[in-house]
């Protein structure tokens, strides 16, 4: 049963919009005018899974608000609450239309005889495949509130990872940011300045005040220029990455960075086995479980070893022995899914497996941004001590002169 959106007018002759289910917009209206309400228009609330074909639209729910709407949702159903009334308590707390529409839009497909997770479908924007892939098995077993619940949990601590890895990335990022500007200010600017009264001697300046004025003079030539170099190298490595094989190959090349790739390795690898477990925990096949927690991996050539892996699962190998034969996987996956595999604790072992290296994750970012915070001190005193000594010693060489 579609949704619309309507305006209209009460008895009172004041304005009222709002949504309402009917299966046709005349049968809309005539529900309007049951109401007491006279109907100035009506609009058929757009389809989203339709609007993700946009590829600028702002999506309905941000990360944060899915894993609370999750919450709240699991426990309204874990209350008994039907889903089509869990729906409608959600949809009149809503304060942000776009969210009453979504919801709208599900609770219609639910009431037309889909299932919650077909409804989900729906809007694949909102609501990736792990999402849906969950959302079936929970209503499959019986336990959608208990799943809801976990999957929740799964949200919040994805969230809570991606926020730590920002914050303490955020403060180097933004000190060197800052560090680089004034770099480029002191000596397109103000060094030209002061070293102007220094050039028209003639007398021989030294060698490090030549070289500044030098740098100084080729930023202020061509600064817009390699401006334009950058931009364009970064779009052209944008397009290239669209790629599947370049962008195999780069994904390849950044787990081999020292720092950076073992980052990557352990926050991918911990988001690996937190889906799996979920999805395993939830009664998800395996094979349908490894898909779908494949495709989770933002690095595509640790998502192409989870695949291959997948192959050797469907010919009747452990998960065990085949994650640890790809060794961009952290060997601690393949020893929890071995010994999951031998107690049939498999979910929970993997649950362990992604708790350790989210801890792992955090500990080696924090160390990072411990140790880059005084090395990008003193590199930005060096930088700013030789511009100053730049300056300096033409003048001690002037005093010099004079004496």
């Amino acid at each position: 049963m579609p949704a619309y959106k309507y305006e209209a007018l009460n008895a009172g002759g004041r304005p009222s919009n709002g949504l309402i289910e009917a299966d046709t917009p005349r049968a809309a209206r005539a529900l309007l005018r049951a109401q007491g309400l006279v109907p100035l228009s009506m609009q058929t609330v757009q389809q989203h899974g339709q609007q993700s074909g946009s590829r600028f639209a702002r999506r309905v729910f941000s990360p944060t608000a899915l894993a609370v709407w999750t919450r709240q949702l699991a426990g309204l159903v874990g209350s008994g609450l039907p889903i089509e009334r869990s729906l409608t308590a959600l949809a009149d707390e809503c304060e942000d239309n776009r969210q009453r529409e979504l919801l709208s839009q599900l609770k219609a497909e639910v009431n037309a005889g889909a299932t919650f997770a077909h409804a989900l479908a729906s809007a694949p924007r909102e609501f990736d495949e792990v999402y849906c892939g969950v959302v079936a098995a929970g209503e499959q077993s019986g336990a959608l509130g208990l799943v809801l619940e976990k999957l929740a949990d799964d949200l919040e601590e994805r969230q809570d990872l991606r926020g730590k890895l920002f914050g303490a990335m955020a403060y180097p990022a933004i000190v060197s940011l800052i560090s680089v500007l004034i770099v480029i200010f002191l000596v397109t600017y103000v060094v030209p300045q002061i070293a102007t009264v220094f050039t028209n001697s003639k007398r021989a300046l030294p060698f490090l005040t030549v070289a500044m004025l030098a740098i100084s003079a080729f930023v202020r030539q061509w600064g817009w220029l390699m401006l334009l170099v950058l931009i364009g190298g970064g779009v052209a490595l944008g397009q290239a990455l669209k790629g599947e094989a370049f962008r195999q190959r780069f994904d390849s090349a950044v787990l081999g960075v020292p720092l950076l790739g073992r980052l990557t390795r352990g926050y991918n690898a911990a988001r690996f086995a937190s889906t799996l477990a979920m999805l395993a925990g939830a009664g998800v096949p395996i094979l349908k479980a490894l898909q779908a927690a494949a495709e989770t991996l933002s690095n595509r050539a640790m998502r192409a070893d989870a695949l291959d892996a997948l192959v050797q699962v469907r010919e009747g190998a452990p998960l065990g022995n085949a994650l640890a034969g790809k060794k961009r996987f952290p060997g601690i996956l393949a020893m929890f899914a071995r010994l999951g595999e031998q107690t049939g604790q498999l979910p929970q072992m993997l649950e362990r497996a992604a708790k350790q290296l989210s801890v792992e994750v955090q500990r080696r970012s924090m160390a990072a941004a411990t140790m880059l915070e005084p090395i990008l001190i003193v590199v930005m005193g060096a930088i700013v001590l030789m511009i100053v000594l730049a300056v300096l010693m033409p003048i001690i060489q002037l005093n010099t002169w004079v004496k």
